[in-house]
């Protein structure tokens, strides 16, 4: 099904998830840049009495995904040690799926080597936190905790990673899509009303996937940096 892009202008919608992606960086440079100028004022401290870029991007970071990370990593340490991987992976992926609501513009995630790029990071990331938490008793997790179980339960731990990033490429790739046809559909058929509701839809699960996306990564980073790895 084909979608209307401003890039298309321009003669370069071949590479629309390439320029798309680059938008999405720009806003969000542009966001951080703005929250930075407001936190460097004398009243930082105190929280703004209006919504503003800076309350939504506190309640996001602050109450919701930093609490949420200190939980599933165990300590606040912890969470602040990754962070700066896991918050970054979910504002890039929940901005790339928003910015395919806007007319004219495709989801850089609506394109497989978005989603495959970002479950790529994760999956080289995860393993080198693991590799620098437990050094090379990291590979004791691919061995389990049964010594005679170890061959078979090495083939099953490979292959259980290497999946890893295919899932959450796929997942992503799969659910994005499928909402912006939806809403393209509808909006062809019907240009008023009905489309709104669909464009409500697509909030819901533009963020879903940047939540579920972030949450398996935490998880990955979770598995990989435990100490609970011993053979018997």
């Amino acid at each position: 099904m084909e979608h209307f892009s401003w890039f298309t202008l321009i003669g370069m919608d071949k590479y629309d998830y390439i320029l798309g992606s680059i938008v999405v960086l720009i806003l969000l440079t542009l966001a951080g840049l703005s929250i930075k100028k407001t936190l460097s004022k004398k009243d930082a401290v105190l929280p703004e009495g209006k919504f503003s870029l800076r309350t939504v991007f506190e309640i996001l970071t602050l109450d919701f995904l930093f609490d949420l990370f200190t939980n599933m990593l165990g300590s606040k340490e912890q969470a602040k040690k990754y962070f700066p991987l896991l918050g970054a992976s979910f504002f890039f992926i929940l901005f790339a799926n928003l910015l395919g609501i806007l007319p004219g513009f495709l989801p850089p995630t609506g394109n497989f080597n978005v989603p495959v790029a970002c479950a790529l990071v994760i999956f080289v990331m995860y393993n080198y936190y693991g590799l620098k938490e437990n050094g090379w008793a990291y590979l004791k997790h691919f061995a389990g905790p049964v010594i005679f179980l170890a061959p078979l339960m090495i083939i099953i731990e490979i292959i259980s990673h290497l999946v890893r990033p295919v899932s959450l490429s796929l997942r992503l790739f799969m659910n994005i899509t499928g909402d912006h046809m939806v809403l393209g559909i509808f909006t062809n058929l019907l240009h008023y009303v009905i489309p709104a509701l669909f464009v409500g839809l697509g909030l819901f699960v533009s963020f879903l996937q940047a939540f579920i996306f972030t949450v398996l990564s935490a998880i990955y980073i979770a598995l990989a940096t435990s100490h609970e790895a011993e053979i018997e």
